[in-house]
């Protein structure tokens, strides 16, 4: 079912791209979208005060294994998004989505066979994916 949703969106995201079709025109349009959803984050700080970002030094034990480290890696986020800051995020992701599969509709990429082998990579390799 979750891939008929995904393949649905891919290809409605082809039928409305018209203005924007030049790979150019997308990679910017990422770039610009990326650029909000920071913008929409940092406001959610500085102007509508719903989240604090208290940012200071990763403190993990040296004894600490790998898998312990969840217990100790802060996000140095505090509160939480307002019904506001959260409308606007989930429309500056979502406009970053749409973008993203526009290029993979470009260069003849399945976004829900990406989804498919990041989750197979992350389940294979596990925490050491991101090291």
């Amino acid at each position: 079912m979750k891939d008929i949703i995904v393949d649905d969106l891919q290809n409605t995201v082809e039928e409305f791209l018209i203005r924007h079709k030049s790979i150019l025109d997308i990679l910017t349009k990422i770039q610009e979208s990326s650029a909000r959803v920071n913008r929409a984050v940092a406001k959610s700080v500085t102007e509508c005060g719903c989240l604090k970002i208290n940012a200071q030094k990763q403190e993990i034990p040296e004894d600490a294994t790998i898998e312990d480290a969840h217990k100790y890696i802060k996000t140095h986020v505090d509160g939480e998004l307002c019904d506001n800051c959260r409308e606007v995020l989930e429309t500056e992701i979502g406009n970053n989505i749409f973008y993203t599969i526009a290029l993979c509709n470009t260069l003849g990429l399945n976004f829900y066979d990406i989804l498919l082998k990041k989750d197979k990579e992350l389940n294979t390799l596990g925490v050491f994916n991101m090291l």
